[in-house]
């Protein structure tokens, strides 16, 4: 969501005469688009600011911002905005916007109207909704972003195609909870994106476990485009931390799911989000998320140490678990993770798959991603930026495979 946020940004500013430069000392202006999901990245910004302390440039901070860090923040930004009111940006900063015909274009939409500009080649980054309604007790995403609303089918679906005509080769749908899409049933709109003429591939992220129904399940294994990837966050393993986290499922329901999507698409690849040392978790609570990343046999996880975020619930309840402790945790779970991925990854030795190479290092050195959203490294002499390829896997890694051209 922040890159997609970040194209519109670039639109817009770019409609009223500013230009990308790729040194920071060059810039009139520098964009801050943060995220608040943890502490880490509040704090990441706060170590930028002494490096534009030295600059002329003016700042604005937007993004994901808690009340909290705004009165912080305003002392060391010229300008905290929000991201919704994208629009009326120029305004803001004085701009002379009759100047430029294409800000007449944007200047009465909605932010997410706003047509990106493409900064990532060949992946396009559609949002499909904005917000969220689940209130999990460590996320701060329904405080800075808001309720949930739903874009129209039909415009996610004319962004799509403008993306396709322009080159890109992996679609990826957005939202908190993709599985919440209520203009259309999302396994709908997934079809509807599938039919969109052309070679793409479809990615969505993400989905909450309490609601992916069969109807999704289908539609994933009947569209050709949705690839055999899916990342579906479980946080624990364990029920009581769970209902802790107001996450309303059980491990159970978690397994029975995973069950069902591995039966009817087989060679899919599963990551998941986990926090460890969430309140409260006892050793015997981080065991059973241990035990559950045994069983399930992840291809890949985002494991966090649970860090308080201020005006969440769980902020509210003691920190208890050391942190020394949530860093063993987290190294146990990545050793499982080490094993289990590298295990499955194994599986593709000796074998032909379609990468798509997205990426370039070294000249002769390309990486790329399987539908499966493996990283690929090859060697070869020939551009193949952009392309699909067929590619004969000859070594398998934990985080990733070697290969060559077919």
């Amino acid at each position: 969501m922040n890159k997609s946020d970040s194209e519109r940004i670039a639109q817009v500013l770019e409609s009223v005469g500013y230009q990308p430069t790729q040194k920071i000392n060059e810039a009139d202006l520098i964009v801050v688009n943060m995220c608040s999901v943890r502490q880490s990245a509040v704090d990441r910004v706060y170590g930028l600011i002494p490096k534009f302390d030295k600059l002329e440039a003016k700042t604005i901070l937007t993004g994901c911002i808690l009340p909290k860090d705004k009165k912080k923040f305003a002392e060391r930004f010229d300008y905290i905005l929000n991201i919704k009111e994208l629009a009326k940006w120029p305004k803001i900063l004085n701009i002379n916007t009759s100047l430029f015909h294409d800000r007449e274009k944007m200047k009465d939409k909605d932010y997410l109207e706003i047509e990106p500009k493409n900064l990532y080649n060949f992946t396009g980054f559609v949002p499909i909704m904005t917000g969220c309604n689940n209130f999990c007790a460590y996320c701060v995403v329904p405080y800075v972003r808001g309720r949930e609303i739903s874009r129209p089918a039909e415009e996610i679906v004319c962004e799509v195609k403008k993306l396709v005509k322009r080159g890109s080769k992996e679609i990826w749908l957005l939202g908190q909870n993709v599985n919440s899409y209520t203009n259309v049933p999302f396994p709908q709109l997934l079809r509807k994106v599938n039919d969109i003429p052309g070679k793409f591939w479809i990615r969505f992220t993400s989905s909450h476990p309490k609601d992916f129904s069969d109807e999704l399940i289908y539609a994933m294994a009947e569209s050709g485009k949705v690839t055999e990837y899916l990342n579906l966050p479980v946080q624990s393993g364990d029920n009581e931390i769970l209902k802790k986290m107001n996450r309303p499922y059980t491990i159970s329901h978690y397994k029975n799911l995973v069950k069902k999507i591995r039966k009817k698409i087989p060679n899919i690849a599963l990551s998941t989000d986990v926090i460890v040392g969430f309140p409260g978790e006892t050793k015997k609570q981080f065991e059973n998320t241990a035990n559950l990343f045994k069983e399930i046999k992840f291809d890949m996880a985002y494991i966090a140490e649970y860090s308080p975020r201020f005006g969440t619930v769980a902020a509210k309840l003691k920190d208890d678990v050391p942190q020394e402790e949530k860093n063993r945790r987290e190294k146990v779970l990545t050793e499982i993770l080490k094993e289990t991925a590298l295990l499955n990854n194994k599986r593709y030795t000796d074998k032909e798959t379609e990468v798509f190479i997205d990426n370039c290092k070294n000249n002769n050195i390309w990486f790329g991603k399987t539908r499966t959203h493996k990283t690929v490294k090859i060697e070869s002499e020939k551009n193949l930026l952009g392309k699909f390829v067929k590619v004969k896997i000859t070594d398998a890694l934990p985080w990733g495979l070697r290969g060559e051209i077919k």
